[in-house]
């Protein structure tokens, strides 16, 4: 017993040590490395962290499979781009907007949908990626194929984002607000009733939980993550097009989320990174960089088929490695191997 004591306060203080180091590398970056081309991809995968974050809220703990996430991205851009370019409002004041036009969009989806299951939900979720693309496709306010151009820089206090160095940083105040609010929702009744319903939602209904208000819960707050990114992304590129909302970047999102791990809050902010930046590695490969990026995929879900950090957490992951693993296996009496405590985590989800 105390040696699994032991093993469960190691782990623990891994992983709150893992939370200032990752912050700090991510502040530093761009003092570190001055490739504009580097500091570029390092917002985009903010941007992407992002967007992970928040359809990890509506896959990985309330159990909804969205095929067109990117649709509540495309609300938020738009917004913010069609309000600055032809009303004349600042991009901060749009924020707010779009993610309320976001808000209204879940709504008006997930009130006659939600009530759908399996396969059915995610033929309605790609139905709807597709309408807002075709939209924006189609009608004169958003410019048809040809997007809306000339946006204004985001604008602060009277500062100005006009570099990616700025708007790398805007974009790490962003996914850090996002991870906290996730983290706190996670841990909240609101969170706890999102793992009952993924995990068994007619037992989760017998237990009172009243699924389809939490289902309309998860689906508004995955829109409003995307609408954020969606906002900040617009006068980071000064243009947007229908192009880049599409359904390969809703594949791209849910990519990032089953690669890191569903349900995990790290596991989502490393697949982003993985997904954003293991391409670029992979440039020197040419016209071959994305076969190679397929076969480092295909590899990686082979090796870690739940994520590369699954739902457990950094001290998950760290539990599995070789040396952990061989340490734990003389825990218990006798040499026989004893299972790990409980995390917080599973704690709570047994409370409930």
């Amino acid at each position: 017993m105390r040696n699994r004591l032991l093993s469960s306060r190691t782990s623990w203080r891994w992983q709150k040590l893992a939370v200032p180091f990752a912050l700090l590398a991510a502040v530093l970056f761009p003092v570190v490395i001055h490739s504009e081309y580097w500091i570029t991809i390092g917002y985009q995968t903010g941007m992407l962290m992002t967007l992970a974050l928040g359809l990890n809220i509506v896959v990985g703990y309330a159990g909804l499979l969205d095929l067109g996430f990117a649709a509540f991205f495309a609300i938020g851009a738009y917004t913010t781009g069609i309000l600055s370019t032809q009303d004349g409002w600042s991009v901060l004041a749009t924020i707010p907007v779009g993610i309320l036009v976001a808000i209204g969009g879940a709504i008006f989806v997930g009130v006659p949908t939600l009530r759908l299951r399996s396969d059915y939900l995610a033929v309605v979720t790609l139905g709807f990626g597709e309408i807002v693309q075709a939209f924006a496709n189609n009608l004169t306010v958003t410019g048809g194929a040809a997007g809306v151009y000339g946006i204004p820089p985001l604008q602060i206090f009277g500062y100005q984002f006009l570099t990616a160095k700025s708007y790398y940083y805007a974009f790490l105040v962003l996914v850090i607000i996002c991870v906290g609010i996730t983290f706190r929702v996670r841990h909240s009744r609101l969170g706890r009733a999102w793992l009952c319903i993924r995990e068994d939602e007619d037992a989760a209904q017998a237990m009172g939980i009243k699924t389809y208000r939490y289902k309309l819960y998860a689906y508004t707050g995955g829109a409003v993550f995307g609408a954020a990114a969606g906002s900040l992304f617009a006068p980071a590129l000064t243009a947007i097009s229908p192009t880049s909302f599409g359904f390969p970047e809703s594949l791209l999102i849910l990519m990032a989320v089953s690669i890191g791990g569903m349900g995990s809050i790290w596991g989502a902010l490393l697949g982003a990174t993985v997904v954003e930046v293991l391409p670029e590695v992979f440039r020197s490969f040419s016209q071959a960089r994305f076969l190679v990026f397929g076969v480092v995929l295909i590899a990686m879900m082979m090796l870690r088929p739940h994520g590369l950090i699954p739902e457990g957490g950094v001290a998950d992951l760290f539990n599995r490695l070789p040396f952990r693993r061989a340490a734990r296996a003389g825990d218990g009496i006798n040499g026989e191997t004893t299972h790990a405590l409980p995390t917080p985590a599973a704690a709570d989800e047994a409370a409930l």
